[in-house]
């Protein structure tokens, strides 16, 4: 009520102001009729059941034909809003927000956006198809052909990029941007993904709580500007500048950095880590090569048995006088 009152004191003023303007002249031809409410109709069954919502607009067929009492609605072509009772809906498409009953400021362009949606709110859809099979779900946004296409009952997503997010039915809390963005994720919850990257065919797999960023790992950087990127615990990404021992330059001008002990912890293990690992490999070629010597040395054993026993025997010459 609040916020339908803000609305009317805004309106009203500016509404005062056109009608007193001197010389106003009106359209030609006449627009087919001046409604009351601040409501504007325009096509076969249009707004036919409104009684007391107020700044509504429908303009295609049977747009906004359930609306009664909700208020501050513009349904723009065919079928748009068709059962709306909710406020605040903007609906702009063929079909776009079609079943939508109690919903409200939900935001739909594109031809069957949000077109199951029901009492979902909050929702923006920009792009055929998106967030077309909405129905509870809130807080969402999708933005491009298909992105979060599936979703019904999943919260608070943002799906920017044709595809993105277009396999999640009821997962939540996800940020995916780009072309199929987070198009695998089916079961995880709060991952954020930058780039063409399904999230399925990471070492994560369907695993919630995980950053994935494209065309970092492998991509050179300049040695002699590249400074040390590190993560804090609320998830900030930065650097910490470290001013060197005095007289000191730091090599092929790399700037040196303090990394707080957790970090260099972190560091110790992983190079703990690898090391076990480099050991292990080297002595499980150790245990090959041990092997195969004493299979040789086997094989030369019965080879000299084999030679003995094929041995001509010996024979004593006697010197003859």
């Amino acid at each position: 009520m609040k916020h339908r009152s803000t609305i009317l004191m805004a309106m009203l003023p500016v509404l005062a102001c056109l009608a007193l303007l001197p010389g106003a002249r009106a359209v030609s031809p006449a627009p087919d009729g001046c409604y009351s409410n601040f409501t504007t109709a325009e096509g076969c069954g249009a707004l036919s059941f409104l009684s007391t919502g107020l700044g509504n607009t429908g303009l295609g067929w049977y747009s906004l034909f359930s609306d009664t009492t909700a208020n501050y609605n513009v349904g723009v072509g065919a079928g748009a809003l068709v059962l709306n009772n909710g406020s605040s809906n903007t609906a702009v498409g063929a079909v776009a927000l079609l079943l939508n009953t109690t919903g409200s400021n939900n935001t739909a362009i594109g031809t069957d956006t949000l077109v199951f949606n029901d009492s979902g709110a909050a929702n923006t859809a920009t792009g055929y198809f998106a967030l077309m099979n909405n129905t509870t779900g809130g807080s969402n946004t999708a933005i491009g052909s298909e992105a979060l296409t599936v979703n019904t009952t999943g919260t608070n997503n943002t799906a920017i990029g044709n595809l993105a997010l277009q396999s999640s039915v009821t997962t939540s809390d996800h940020v995916c941007i780009g072309g199929q963005a987070g198009s695998g994720l089916t079961t995880a919850d709060n991952n954020i993904i930058i780039g063409h990257h399904s999230g399925v065919h990471s070492v994560f797999g369907q695993e919630s709580d995980r950053c994935f960023i494209d065309n970092i790992h492998g991509a050179p950087v300049s040695a002699a500007t590249a400074i040390t990127v590190m993560v804090d615990s609320d998830g900030r990404l930065g650097t910490v500048a470290m001013e060197g021992p005095s007289g000191s330059s730091s090599p092929k001008g790399i700037r040196p950095q303090a990394i707080p002990d957790a970090a260099k912890q972190a560091m110790l293990n992983r190079n703990v880590q690898n090391l076990q690992a480099t050991i292990a490999q080297q002595q499980q070629q150790i245990d090959i090569l041990t092997t195969q010597v004493k299979e040789n040395a086997a094989q030369i054993q019965k080879a000299n048995a084999k030679l003995e026993m094929n041995k001509p025997p010996a024979k004593v010459v006697v010197n003859k006088p």
